[in-house]
């Protein structure tokens, strides 16, 4: 915990289905998360998002703000920002991210764009949290998620933070994947319990070794 507070950790359900197979993952790890102490929440995207991003030149209004009218501006602000770790629970849809998980990060443009009258604040707010990935599909082949995992390491990189795991489950009918032989429901309920205790490593050329 932080000298204050427990550690937040923010977890988001990126699929259109709230008992599906990401949603039985995203609660096995809320329950980790909150059986170690953490300030850990569980959100729906459905419920904050109901379009994607525009274009922001259109779309802002005299004061530079977004004029789409959703819930999306104040999980942002109030939640997101406020998050010392993130998890984000897809499906692997088309051998990519949910429509809802891509959309939650196309809409952040519209907050770190120096166009954004608080962009700078925003940009050193998004930066330094944990994150991790917790995914499910029907189909089992070792790189069946391979694009959502890499897809969370780099936007770790782009904003200085830590990917610190990717879980993935298999499951063939809504909520299966608690039957998932090779312990994903275990490894999600690990990765909550541990948000903010595994190590992290990430070497550069000129890291002190």
């Amino acid at each position: 915990m932080t000298a204050d507070r427990p550690y937040r950790l923010l977890i988001l359900v990126a699929s259109p289905r709230r008992n599906g197979n990401s949603a039985v993952l995203a609660q096995a790890a809320l329950r980790g998360a909150q059986a170690a102490g953490l300030d850990a929440s569980l959100h729906f995207a459905d419920d904050l998002m109901q379009t994607f991003l525009r274009d922001c030149r259109d779309c802002r209004d005299e004061h530079g703000r977004c004029r789409i009218d959703d819930g999306y501006a104040d999980f942002f602000f109030e939640h997101f920002l406020d998050a010392d770790g993130f998890a984000l629970a897809s499906p692997v849809y088309w051998y990519g991210m949910s429509a809802q998980a891509k959309a939650f990060f196309d809409r952040m443009f519209c907050y770190v764009a120096r166009s954004y009258p608080d962009s700078q604040r925003v940009r050193e707010r998004i930066q330094g949290k944990r994150v991790a990935l917790l995914t499910a599909s029907e189909e089992m082949y070792p790189t069946i998620a391979l694009s959502l995992v890499n897809q969370m390491q780099e936007y770790a990189r782009y904003t200085h933070s830590q990917f610190v795991g990717a879980v993935h489950g298999q499951g063939d009918r809504r909520g299966s994947v608690a039957e998932d032989r090779h312990g994903a429901m275990a490894a999600a309920e690990a990765l909550g319990r541990q948000f903010f205790e595994r190590p992290h490593a990430d070497y550069r050329v000129d890291s002190v070794r």
